[in-house]
């Protein structure tokens, strides 16, 4: 620093000749300047001026020594310890601050809470005082009020109310008996007209469960046929089937045989099938077993060839004058919807068949 500041009056300007005088003084005077001091003195780095070695502040201008105040990287440090101490004052005295507002807001609280109370027993002292003066006008009106009401409800009530409401009573179910026995009186009669003539409908011979079998004089396959106690078994949703055979179709040649135990006169039969279009044909015959072939000679006809082409059909039989222990449902052919192939052969059924003996 000291070399910096000798040099510029040492330096000619820039542009003179040489060994001519410099500009502002007399030739070879040199300019004024800081005071200079001796080699190896420390200087204020503001001024320049001279300063001793243990000289921590400049006398000329006030700055301070390099190194008086201690390195810039403390200084901060220290600035920063300090404003973290200001902040955490700030804090606890906020806290301590909050703690001491918020007790102050509960007895607030608590207060007009217990204010509310009061009012309610302000108001109800009010009418107190109102109803004193005005005893005496009370007093004249209380006795009078509730005498009417008692009576008013007591007449009313005990008079009216029981006797309206046994008078309905007591003439509903009166009306009610007569209109029901009438009623019943009509229902009965005709009720017993319906049994009556339920009676007098013929009804169906009952039958052994094991009085129905398979008629087959030809010895077809037993494969081919259903169960025959189906067809005496009261209900038309079972069925004994037979199969037909599409070589030979529409023709068959079998049936169904009822063993009446005893000989007995029969009326009709009815027959329940679910392929209509069979042609059937009713025989009977007695003895100890039923003949073996349907051309024996022990069959009567007791019907003609007939196609059913209803689900239900009802044959009046020719010879009700002979009774006899068996019949025979003889199927001579089978509708065309039955008919299968080879492959899927078709069926043909018989529901149900009730038999009705003769009455008279």
């Amino acid at each position: 620093m000291a070399t910096a500041v000798a040099d510029p009056a040492a330096t000619p300007q820039s542009g003179a000749e040489p060994g001519s005088a410099p500009l502002g003084g007399a030739a070879g005077a040199p300019l004024p300047g800081p005071p200079q001091g001796a080699p190896g003195t420390k200087l204020c780095t503001h001024c320049s001026a001279p300063m001793a070695e243990s000289q921590e502040w400049c006398l000329q201008c006030g700055a301070g020594a390099p190194g008086s105040l201690g390195p810039a990287t403390s200084r901060w440090a220290i600035a920063g310890i300090a404003l973290l101490a200001l902040l955490v004052l700030a804090a606890a005295g906020a806290g301590y601050a909050a703690l001491r507002s918020s007790p102050k807001k509960a007895p607030v609280v608590t207060k007009i809470l217990a204010a509310a109370p009061a009012a309610p027993a302000a108001t109800t002292t009010t009418p107190a005082t109102t109803t004193t003066p005005t005893t005496p006008a009370a007093k004249t009106t209380l006795p009078i009020t509730p005498v009417k009401p008692p009576k008013i409800p007591l007449s009313q009530i005990t008079p009216k109310v029981p006797t309206k409401a046994v008078t309905p009573s007591t003439t509903t179910p009166t009306s009610k008996t007569p209109a029901s026995t009438g009623t019943g009186t009509t229902t009965t009669p005709s009720g017993s007209q319906t049994s009556s003539s339920e009676e007098n409908k013929p009804q169906p011979l009952l039958l052994d469960t094991d009085a129905a079998s398979t008629y087959n004089p030809y010895n077809l396959p037993a494969s081919e046929f259903g169960d025959p106690s189906l067809t005496i078994d009261g209900s038309t949703s079972t069925a004994w089937t037979a199969q037909v055979n599409p070589s030979t179709a529409p023709l068959m040649a079998e049936g169904v045989l009822i063993d009446l135990r005893v000989p007995q006169r029969l009326a009709s039969v009815k027959v329940i099938t679910a392929t209509p279009g069979l042609t059937i044909q009713l025989y009977g015959a007695n003895g100890a077993s039923a003949p073996t072939s349907i051309t024996a000679p022990e069959w009567k006809r007791l019907s003609h060839s007939t196609i059913d082409r209803k689900r239900h059909l009802k044959v009046t039989l020719k010879e009700s004058k002979h009774a006899f222990r068996w019949l025979v449902l003889w199927i001579s052919k089978a509708p065309q919807a039955s008919i299968g192939t080879a492959q899927e052969p078709g069926h043909v059924s018989i529901n149900e068949l009730e038999l009705f003996p003769v009455t008279s």
